[in-house]
């Protein structure tokens, strides 16, 4: 009786578990099709990038009955969107084994070499060490281009210039949980230790900060274009500014962009007429129906008392999304000049998309956006290009606007 009762509680049990496990798995299955049927509908560069989609559906969805808990589940999905080597295409959760979304340096390929081509020098403490040109050598001890190569894609290539810059600065933004200790060959030939995670960026507790040099007015925007509060804490700065000859908006800390009720708003007080700020061009579907590629303006209206001296914008690899959105409409309504280096690059208007069994979604851009001059936002360079020299406390940046200015 006893041998009859662990048996029926083993096959039970057993039961119980192929049962969870099916059901686990039709759950997978079924957020898995709707991601990659949002990415088929909606993603606006999926045929713009050099990547096997085919190639992806059909790997991925081998994976899907060998994961076993919901951290692998998450980086499936993570893993899934890097296909794709686009930073603004992200799930909205994380995990400590997730990649940071950025780093505070950025680097580039140039004959199949690796190096720190910028570093975030305006919101960076402990500068002490000129690593620009600076070549990567190892991360962590092993060679950087066996870690390019062991980053977890599989569909595109890695062998083109832009999939292998992008993955480059995903390494260096490294995985919460695991160091980041790169081991660099200076200009001079000097080989160094730089530990990443040692690098002290400055937190800001403000909206925003100002400051006056030389009667030039500086408006620094901290990270906050996605605060609906930053329009009045601007409005307050900007009118005790008032009187200065000229004023510089400093959006090299809008890393994590914002939106365009805020960015509408700062640029309103610089016009007194309405006026177009970006292009958006999008697709439109129904059913088994042709898609129609549809396009439009965007425009600013005037608000409150209009600032009508000179503007610089000062801009960076750390200037992202919105930032990016807000510094070419201040250009495209030759409002301001531009000053600085390539932007954060963050490509399209984005829209938030949920998974049916998961309590947490995915970000996918819907929109390319246009400078009003035609050029693709995430391509636009300053005309005012300041090349970073020195990662010492020197803002080249800000000495080439005050420069411009005087």
């Amino acid at each position: 009786m006893k041998i009859s009762f662990i048996l029926i509680t083993f096959c039970f049990s057993f039961y119980c578990c192929s049962q969870n496990n099916a059901h686990s798995y039709y759950q997978i299955k079924e957020d898995y099709n709707k991601i990659i049927q949002d990415l088929s509908r909606y993603y606006i560069y999926l045929n713009d990038k050099n990547v096997d989609f085919d190639c992806i559906k059909n790997r991925y969805s081998k994976k899907i009955h060998q994961l076993k808990n919901n951290l692998e589940k998450t980086l499936f999905f993570e893993y899934l969107l890097d296909e794709f080597y686009d930073s603004h295409l992200i799930l909205n959760i994380s995990t400590n084994n997730s990649y940071r979304l950025h780093s505070p340096l950025y680097v580039t390929i140039k004959d199949n070499k690796v190096f720190v081509e910028n570093v975030w020098v305006s919101q960076i403490e402990n500068a002490d060490t000129n690593i620009i040109g600076a070549e990567i050598l190892k991360l962590n001890g092993i060679n950087f281009k066996n870690a390019i190569n062991n980053f977890p894609t599989e569909c595109n290539n890695k062998n083109q210039k832009e999939v292998k810059e992008w993955i480059a600065n995903k390494i260096i933004s490294g995985r919460y949980n695991q160091p980041r200790i790169l081991t660099l060959k200076l200009k001079n030939d000097k080989i160094i230790t730089l530990d990443v995670d040692k690098i002290k960026i400055r937190k800001e507790t403000n909206l925003l900060s100002s400051y006056t040099v030389n009667n030039i007015g500086v408006i620094k925007i901290n990270n906050s274009l996605g605060n609906n509060n930053l329009i009045n804490a601007f409005d307050i700065e900007l009118d005790k500014l008032f009187n200065t000859k000229a004023l510089i908006l400093d959006l090299r800390n809008t890393v994590d962009g914002g939106n365009t009720y805020v960015a509408r708003a700062i640029m309103g007080r610089f016009i007194d007429k309405e006026l177009p700020y970006q292009k958006h061009v999008s697709k439109e579907q129904y059913g088994n129906n042709p898609t129609i590629v549809q396009s439009w303006l965007e425009f600013v209206s005037p608000r409150g008392k209009q600032y009508k001296k000179p503007i610089i914008v000062i801009v960076g690899r750390w200037t992202g999304s919105m930032g990016e959105g807000l510094a070419i409409g201040l250009d495209g309504m030759q409002r301001a000049k531009i000053v600085g280096t390539e932007m954060e690059r963050l490509a399209g208007s984005m829209k938030s998309f949920y998974f049916k069994n998961r309590n947490y979604g995915y970000r996918i851009a819907i929109d390319k956006l246009f400078h009003v001059n035609g050029i693709v936002r995430e391509n636009y360079i300053p005309w005012y290009y300041v090349k970073q020299q020195n990662s010492k406390f020197k803002d080249d940046v800000l000495s080439k606007a005050l420069q411009l200015l005087d």
